[in-house]
């Protein structure tokens, strides 16, 4: 089964559980959703559905990406932006953030023994973490290099499509 409709039929079995119903609205939005690789913003996918003809209200983009965050499909963070972005989670893809101020690059990075280290301080603590987002804000190496500055060292200007870089 190809990964959007193994992530349709995850939505649908969720929905199931909590008395809903996959509409034709809903589908288009995992579609989308799944198709995309880089963080997204809610008014942003109302957009895309809406040059792809597909009618939707913000109403429903908003509760059904609330759905999919609750579902676990979706994860909601927060990018020194105003607003929040999301991004689909795959299986096991946890990832932390370095986020550029001056241009809004988002770079993705997975460091073991940071983890680690994040496990051993709960520990310590006798704390039992669910979840943590670990993002750092400042300057990209390109910024850097053209001496680039941000206007505020703890706000992102914007964060663009193009933006998102995964390094390991």
């Amino acid at each position: 089964m190809p990964t959007i409709d193994r992530e349709i039929h995850r939505f649908q079995d969720f929905l199931a559980h909590q008395g809903q119903k996959l509409t034709r609205e809903r589908t288009a939005l995992v579609r989308e959703i799944f198709g995309t690789h880089y963080h997204f913003e809610a008014d942003e996918l109302l957009f895309k559905m809406k040059q792809k003809s597909v009618k939707i209200s913000r109403a429903t983009v908003y509760r059904t990406l609330e759905l999919l965050v609750k579902s676990g499909l979706v994860r909601r963070v927060h990018l020194g932006e105003d607003h929040y972005h999301y991004e689909h989670v795959r299986g096991d893809s946890h990832h932390d953030h370095l986020v550029c101020t001056a241009c809004g690059s988002v770079i993705e990075f997975n460091d073991p023994e940071l983890e680690q280290r994040q496990l051993e301080i709960c520990a310590r603590k006798k704390f039992t973490p669910t979840f943590h987002n670990l993002q750092i804000l400042g300057v990209c190496d390109s910024c850097h290099r053209k001496g680039e500055q941000p206007a505020s060292p703890d706000r992102v200007m914007s964060i663009g499509e193009g933006a998102m870089r995964l390094r390991k």
